[in-house]
């Protein structure tokens, strides 16, 4: 029986949770025995008694024991990068254990030699390949999802004026005007959020492949500036374009910008500081009262100028820095993150058997191989 524990997150403003009961129970019917940290599921709106009726069993995180830590197989979390480095209770996990969570994996090699030392092998979620047969494991896309979801409403709550087009008696008000740069997974959701509210959309990308989706949810596609070589997509994510092009984009989107009531930015490269889209000259274009939502803000952002979690108002524009937008829609993010995260262990479990006693790690396996961070003495993945 594979032993898994659910900790209590340790960053401060972080509200989801790893597991919740829903999952608790799909991954006591493989034969997992959970054990969940009391309160860790609170903040997202599942209490301890929910947990307890799905089958976990409860521990209390500050009794000072780190008893329930020495004797799991499997650690699950959201943060799992500050959990290695603030709770000092992992260092109570036994060789060949399991950490599965967000890792930030890219330069973080003081984690990886603390993992390594430890022989603990762990799986940074977001190295995860975006194959078919990962679709279902995709942390990334799912919180993206909520992101792009998310900052539309930011957005549209911070703007001056209404959204959609209104026929009234004093008059016609013409729809709001939204940009958004990047047609990714959020940049998507955002479009559909937007076109929801009754906004007319206009969407910028690199790649030009990006057209058909945008069209197909009722946006206007802003072609890429032409080159001879373009940039593109390598595994599912996007490619650093080069500074050339992205300054003839730039030349480009100042027009657009010019005409635009609410701007979301969620241009992001793996592994790489976040493209500047929006530089200072480019936003004196802009509307007074009009809004930039920038998602790539933690990565250093697309606009420049923006925060991370704070509000700033450059030329009469709001840039509103919004790093943690899961966070704010604490219970589907964690239904969402939760389900993810039990189809990537249910993989683990059936390529190691029909009733596994310990995880056997595939390193054959493409989902596997993709998203190894440790395993015992041997690193994998990206640092």
């Amino acid at each position: 029986m594979i032993r898994v524990l659910v900790p209590r997150e340790c960053r401060s403003g972080e509200t989801r949770v790893a597991a919740t009961p829903e999952t608790v129970k799909r991954l006591a019917a493989r034969g997992c025995a959970l054990t969940v940290e009391q309160g860790a599921g609170l903040a997202s709106g599942f209490d301890d008694a929910a947990y307890r009726e799905a089958g976990a069993a409860l521990v209390d995180p500050g009794d000072g024991s780190s008893q329930h830590w020495s004797q799991v197989d499997v650690v699950l979390a959201v943060q799992a990068a500050d959990l290695a480095q603030q709770r000092q209770e992992l260092k109570a996990l036994q060789p060949g254990a399991l950490l599965l969570g967000l890792l930030e994996p890219h330069g973080n090699e003081g984690l990886k030699q603390q993992l390594q030392q430890q022989q603990i092998s762990s799986l940074s979620l977001e190295l995860l390949p975006r194959i078919s047969r990962a679709q279902t494991m995709d942390v990334l896309s799912s919180q993206a999802n909520i992101a792009g979801y998310k900052a539309v409403l930011l957005a549209s709550t911070a703007l001056d004026r209404y959204v959609p087009m209104l026929m009234t008696a004093a008059g016609t008000i013409q729809p709001a005007r939204a940009l958004i740069l990047g047609a990714g997974v959020a940049g998507l959701q955002a479009l559909a959020t937007a076109r929801r509210l009754g906004a007319v959309v206009y969407v910028s990308d690199v790649r030009a492949a990006a057209k058909e989706q945008v069209e197909s949810l009722g946006g206007r596609f802003i072609n890429p500036p032409e080159q001879e070589q373009k940039p593109g997509e390598s595994g599912g994510y996007a490619k650093q374009a080069t500074d050339a092009f992205l300054a003839e984009q730039r030349r480009q989107l100042t027009e657009q910008l010019a005409l635009a009531d609410m701007v979301i930015c969620t241009a992001q490269v793996p592994g790489r500081p976040a493209p500047r889209l929006i530089d200072d000259a480019m936003l004196q274009h802009m509307r007074a009262g009009s809004v930039v939502v920038d998602l790539a803000v933690a990565q250093g952002g697309n606009c420049e100028g923006s925060q991370p979690g704070a509000t700033v108002v450059r030329h009469g524009v709001q840039l509103i820095g919004a790093d943690a937008l899961p966070c704010t829609v604490p219970n589907h993010a964690s239904a969402l993150y939760a389900r993810n995260v039990a189809a990537l262990l249910e993989h683990l479990l059936a390529a190691s058997g029909s009733e596994p006693t310990a995880l056997s790690l595939d390193l054959e396996d493409p989902i596997v191989s993709g998203c190894l961070f440790t395993h015992a003495n041997a690193a994998g993945g990206a640092a």
